[in-house]
């Protein structure tokens, strides 16, 4: 015989439930708040004592001990065999979606050419990228890198001071304090104005790392004569920290190798 339980007997189950749970719950407190006032306690009384009160060496209940274990047990159970450890997560389902899709993605676009690069790239940079760095790439009045000219004195400076430890080059971390003072503001002034004219001899200290040309030694440390697709990439896969914050990393699965390289050539663009 087929039931069809509608809403409404639906609705009168789950109330019939729920008084029979509050009857039991006032039935079974009013038990013993009685058994408490009424009862009196047996047995052997302990040694110590506190002021006069004594406890007595009563064995612990057998019902007591079979609930602890059983929560033991269904606890380990619970982390391990049920949920969350070997359970539907829809976390876990969407991350096994996206690494599919990504899969998928890479295979569909593993040989793009220029055009399609540059529109991929311009699509991920107008999502990802121009909130910080604006529509057109020009950092927002100066609060971020701007791509369509070469970087701000201020933001070259920012780092000759502050150093920088995210990018992942071969060379390792740039300590702070490279240059100060005088010194640190004309290298940062002549980078800014494209590296023309008189070298400055404090510039030196940068070369042992970026090379006298500042183009990085053939990829060991990032270039500095051009906002350059190598630098692009390094700073999309480690993040960098910056005069306006941090900029998280994208190797988290938000973006493919295809798309940073899409990105990459996307911005080396901007500056033509």
């Amino acid at each position: 015989m087929k039931i069809n339980l509608s809403s409404d007997v639906v609705n009168q189950l789950s109330l019939v439930g729920a008084a029979a749970i509050v009857i039991l719950t006032v039935y079974v407190a009013g038990k013993y708040i009685k058994q408490m006032k009424t009862d009196t306690s047996t047995g052997e009384l302990s040694d110590e004592n506190w002021d006069g009160i004594g406890e007595y060496k009563n064995p612990v209940p057998t019902g007591w001990i079979v609930s602890f274990l059983g929560t033991m047990i269904w606890g380990l159970w619970y982390w391990f065999l049920g949920y969350p450890l070997n359970a539907f997560s829809q976390i876990g389902q969407y991350n096994e979606e996206v690494k599919t899709y990504n899969a998928e993605f890479a295979k569909k676009w593993q040989n793009p050419d220029k055009e399609t690069l540059m529109a991929m790239g311009e699509g991920v940079f107008l999502v990802q990228c121009a909130p910080c760095h604006g529509l057109d790439g020009g950092g927002i009045d100066g609060k971020a890198q701007g791509f369509d000219k070469r970087m701000k004195e201020n933001q070259v400076l920012y780092v000759i001071e502050h150093g920088q430890h995210q990018l992942g080059y071969p060379m390792g971390e740039m300590p702070a304090g490279m240059a100060s003072g005088d010194d640190a503001k004309t290298i940062a002034k002549w980078i800014a104005g494209g590296m023309k004219g008189e070298k400055p001899a404090a510039f030196a200290a940068c070369a042992s790392c970026h090379g006298e040309d500042g183009k990085g030694l053939g990829g060991q440390a990032p270039n500095l004569a051009e906002y350059d697709a190598t630098l692009v990439k390094h700073v999309l896969t480690h993040g960098k920290k910056g005069s306006i914050g941090t900029m998280p990393a994208f190797n988290d699965g938000r973006l493919t190798d295809i798309q940073m390289e899409a990105v990459a050539n996307y911005i080396a663009s901007l500056k033509e």
